[in-house]
């Protein structure tokens, strides 16, 4: 099962702008996270062990990534990659590539070392992109602490995780994410359908999405052109 990117060349989006980039990977990332929540996590208990390089939910463990941690007194989020703790390379590995990333690109959330954290720049959202720009199959985790939380990214979860998702659930995630994070509805969506493999087309201010029942995604123009989702609905099939 091949991830697909973002940058792939099909949808347009401008890589140095955050919103945009946090818009194209969040609808796919969350639909992964609420299937691992329900598949892998469960109610277990969670520990980390870095030197062991390593996560583990109740008895079962996974390979850990260190992406990065938000600190309660300074308010600031600080990137693994700056690697204050000394961590072996292994574990600092996806940080590490999401800066390279993020250099490429110029995209300065990912390349500046520590940021005060925001509704928009905080543990999740940047968890969030470093999953979504990875080209493997991981999903992330806040483990909170003393004085903040640690985000860290695992693996070889049940590939069921990323499996594709039908139109009951796209609507699911999609209603939750605008409603917690501010995003480009228009990237937002184009970017979903694309990464979950459904074709889609656009009819004036509408975007028909063929799952196995089209479902119809209308859209509002706001005053900065930008485009709001108004109402998203399943249309059955004649």
């Amino acid at each position: 099962m091949k991830k697909k990117s973002i940058f792939d060349g099909t949808l347009t989006i401008q890589k140095d702008n955050w919103l945009e980039v946090f818009s194209a990977c969040l609808g796919r990332v969350m639909a992964n996270q609420i299937a691992c929540g329900e598949l892998v996590i469960k109610d277990k208990d969670w520990n980390v062990d870095f030197a062991e390089g390593v996560i583990s939910f109740g008895e079962d463990k996974y390979p850990v990534q260190f992406i990065g941690n938000e600190s309660e007194s300074t308010g600031t989020w600080l990137w693994g990659w700056e690697n204050v703790n000394n961590f072996q390379k292994n574990v600092i590995e996806l940080a590490e590539e999401t800066k390279s990333l993020g250099a490429s690109i110029g995209l300065k959330e990912l390349t500046t070392a520590e940021i005060e954290i925001s509704e928009t720049l905080n543990g999740h959202t940047f968890a969030i992109v470093a999953c979504g720009l990875s080209d493997k199959h991981i999903c992330y985790y806040r483990g909170p602490h003393q004085n903040g939380a640690i985000l860290v990214a695992f693996s070889d979860i049940d590939l069921k995780v990323f499996s594709e998702i039908d139109a009951e659930k796209f609507i699911s995630v999609v209603m939750d994410s605008i409603q917690n994070f501010e995003v480009n509805h228009k990237i937002f969506i184009e970017s979903f359908l694309y990464q979950n493999n459904i074709l889609f087309a656009w009819k004036e201010n509408c975007i028909i999405a063929h799952f196995k029942e089209d479902l119809n995604i209308e859209f509002e123009e706001l005053d900065n052109n930008n485009l709001r989702i108004l109402n998203i609905e399943t249309v059955l099939k004649s």
